[in-house]
């Protein structure tokens, strides 16, 4: 399909995002573009929500869409005479947008082609890599492979946790998006295909359990890097989702799983070098539990 071009009017884009995301949103907006639609997905408000974004969509008097965005979204945009669909942040995958669109892009949070996947940055962590970065690239009919844009990269911290460094990809993305948003003519025609990389996927919940077989070391990067997704430790037959925890080196002859103290508000377990202090925990899971709170 041939999209024409009118070069003497505003710009158009339509964005899918989460509050994470809204300084992309923003990005786009102050380099001059026009905001045509937004896109989310209901969220449940635990680790990322939508209000944010929604309302600065409403301060916009844009439209907003909270189902999938699918062929007739797509159609839709073409008659806004969208210019460019940006994806931040989106659970479903977007087929077809070529036959609609000149040009959609994808700002994911890894140093593509390393580390495709949903959210990567927990991985990360657990690989004990010492460099990150943000992408800008186009999008393609596989998750992460199209064309990169640009990227933006960034030292971690020899004992980053899960929090600081989504916190550090958010500004990353932001600085990204306002480079891309200012020069994306550029960028787009100067697009580098991916070479290999690799793919990370969700973790499921026994990646989360920790094994007080290991070593301080290895339970304090797990810790650090599940964060608020919470590590899980299991003693005697009870499951603890652990929101606190620290670790300490101590030679002992203990076994490992030992509880050594327990209280209503502390537990202090023995791993094989040394010892793991659960300070604060929670018998439901994180989601269950931020719900309850906030009832």
């Amino acid at each position: 399909m041939t999209h024409p071009q009118n070069q003497s009017r505003q710009k158009r884009f339509a964005i899918t995002a989460s509050d994470r995301y809204l300084e992309v949103f923003n990005a786009f907006v102050s380099a001059g573009w026009e905001p045509v639609k937004l896109f989310v997905v209901p969220t449940s408000g635990f680790l990322s929500d939508n209000k944010a974004v929604i309302a600065r969509a409403q301060q916009l008097n844009m439209e907003i869409q909270m189902s999938r965005l699918d062929d007739d979204s797509l159609a839709g945009l073409a008659r806004n005479h969208c210019d460019l669909l940006v994806v931040a942040s989106y659970d479903w995958r977007i087929r077809n947008w070529q036959d609609h669109i000149p040009r959609a892009v994808n700002f994911h949070p890894s140093p593509l082609p390393r580390y495709r996947g949903p959210y990567p940055i927990v991985q990360a962590i657990l690989d004990e890599q010492t460099e990150w970065g943000v992408t800008c690239h186009k999008l393609a009919a596989e998750f992460d492979r199209g064309d990169i844009l640009a990227q933006r990269m960034f030292p971690l911290a020899a004992h980053e946790c899960h929090e600081s460094l989504d916190l550090k990809t958010q500004i990353a993305m932001s600085k990204l998006a306002i480079d891309v948003a200012l020069n994306f003519e550029k960028y787009w025609s100067e697009a580098n295909p991916q070479s290999e990389g690799h793919y990370v996927g969700m973790w499921s919940d026994s990646e989360r359990v920790l094994d007080f077989t290991k070593t301080v070391s290895e339970l304090d990067r797990q810790l650090r890097a599940f964060g608020n997704f919470q590590c899980i430790a299991s003693l005697h037959g009870v499951q603890l989702h652990i929101q606190q925890a620290t670790v300490w080196l101590e030679t002992h002859a203990l076994p490992p799983g030992t509880v050594v103290l327990s209280s209503s508000l502390h537990v202090v377990v023995a791993c094989s070098d040394g010892f793991v202090g659960i300070t604060r925990w929670s018998f439901l899971p994180p989601q269950l539990a931020h719900a309850v709170r906030s009832m």
